[in-house]
């Protein structure tokens, strides 16, 4: 591929290789390790979970020699099958990053794949950082270029756009030129999957850990000078046009390494689906405001735009269709006033106190609130009528979780996930990781 030429991936690929951290803004420098941190809150946390399990038994036995760790695990895989194992540990309990213009979870895929090639190559903690950014950025820049549209076909956009995250960050820890980079964007695009309707399964979990390790290997094709087509993304019979609609170029590459859109990254305060937080927080709000005895609620209506109804509105059989429901949300919150790992657990799924309350909730549909609002009426056995809406729920781009409010969710998250991970140096590498020469051996230490 030819990088004078104009091109997306040419344009991607020039940004990879030439961004320097040192020339990213504090803001940006300091987005990119909050989403670390808070990757690794929610990968300690689902460590030692059965799902977690079940990818390192099916994949040991092709696996290739351990070369990078699985978190919280005190066990070793090849690169790609850690990168790939640690993507599903991060995203499996909904509890990780969102990119709210694209609800693009970046930092499974991407920061998996960093972490695991700077063992594997001999990266420092800075390198890990500087790939991780440059990765998320365009994960989420590809991802803006395509939505809604994309996801609206069906596409899982956190591992279609995913990939070429992944891809970025390894042809950077690669050090593979502008040409190299892009052809690793190209690869990355025929390697691109992920459904919408597997979201209930572990197809889900397979999708965001095949993300994480297709952009390795992109890189690696790309770093042998296997090349892809000049037009890979853009082009008539290209990837977005396949996957979406007209691509919108200038959100893709309009003001690039100037406007970040990795620094919008947000970060859950609970493990459910992003649009769900809303009702979560009007549930809470509505139970402190009143004391509320959830004994005495007859109705319950959840009202929103399409996006949460469409997301939200569905019967619950799982733990996995608990925390995108509407209802579910709603009964957890105003029954026990929490929305944490408990709430979301299959005990508390099939609790009949909670079935019988989420029994009580219907959502409706009111077209001119925004993506992120909801409204939350409650009707009591005395007739009276309560109402909250929240315009913007806690840990959006409003009001965004402190970096307090994330180093308290991953001592949290690491005690319940018993991994027995040391919290406090976990945190303390995060924030020292570009400083310290030994800065990615300490945190790896306090990971293992």
């Amino acid at each position: 591929m030819v990088a004078s030429q104009t091109s997306v991936s040419s344009a991607l690929g020039q940004f990879g290789a030439a961004a320097r951290w040192e020339d990213f803004s504090a803001t940006v420098q300091q987005a990119t390790r909050r989403s670390l941190l808070n990757g690794l809150a929610t990968a300690l946390c689902s460590a030692r979970d059965p799902v977690v399990a079940a990818m390192v038994r099916a994949l040991r036995p092709i696996a290739g020699p351990d070369q990078a760790i699985l978190i919280g695990q005190r066990q070793r895989m090849d690169a790609a099958s850690a990168a790939f194992v640690n993507a599903v540990a991060i995203n499996l309990l909904d509890y990780d990053d969102t990119h709210l213009p694209t609800i693009i979870h970046p930092t499974a895929p991407v920061a998996s794949a960093a972490l695991a090639l700077a063992q594997w190559r001999g990266g420092t903690g800075r390198d890990v950082l500087e790939a991780f950014a440059i990765g998320g950025e365009i994960a989420c820049r590809i991802g803006l270029a395509v939505s809604p549209g994309h996801y609206a076909r069906g596409w899982h956009i956190t591992s279609t756009c995913g990939v070429f995250g992944a891809a970025a960050a390894s042809a950077r820890l690669f050090r593979l030129d502008a040409d190299r980079c892009a052809d690793a964007l190209g690869i990355a695009a025929s390697l691109s999957s992920g459904l919408v309707e597997n979201l209930p399964t572990a197809a889900k979990n397979a999708s965001v850990g095949n993300a994480a390790r297709g952009g390795i290997v992109a890189a690696l094709l790309a770093g042998e000078d296997q090349n892809a087509a000049l037009a890979s993304i853009e082009g008539p019979l290209g990837w977005a046009r396949a996957t979406g609609d007209q691509p919108d170029i200038t959100a893709l590459i309009g003001e690039l390494g100037t406007r970040w859109e990795f620094a919008r990254n947000t970060f859950k305060p609970y493990p459910a689906g992003i649009v769900m937080h809303a009702v979560i927080d009007a549930c809470l709000d509505l139970r402190a405001a009143h004391a509320l005895d959830p004994a005495r609620i007859v109705a319950i209506t959840v009202t929103g735009d399409a996006l949460l109804l469409a997301r939200g509105d569905r019967p619950v059989s799982n733990a996995r269709d608990a925390r995108v429901s509407i209802h579910h949300c709603a009964s957890v919150a105003l029954l026990f006033r929490e929305a944490d790992i408990k709430e979301f657990s299959e005990t508390v799924v099939f609790d009949p106190e909670v079935a019988a309350l989420r029994g009580k909730v219907k959502a409706e549909l009111d077209a001119t609130m925004p993506v992120g609002a909801a409204r939350v009426d409650v009707t009591l056995a005395d007739g009276r009528k309560l109402s909250q809406t929240v315009a913007s729920a806690r840990g959006s781009l409003e009001r965004p979780l402190s970096d307090s409010d994330i180093e308290a969710k991953l001592r949290r998250l690491a005690a319940g996930g018993g991994t027995g991970c040391d919290a406090g140096r976990v945190i303390e590498a995060v924030w020292t990781l570009e400083r310290d020469p030994a800065g990615l051996d300490r945190l790896l230490a306090a990971l293992a």
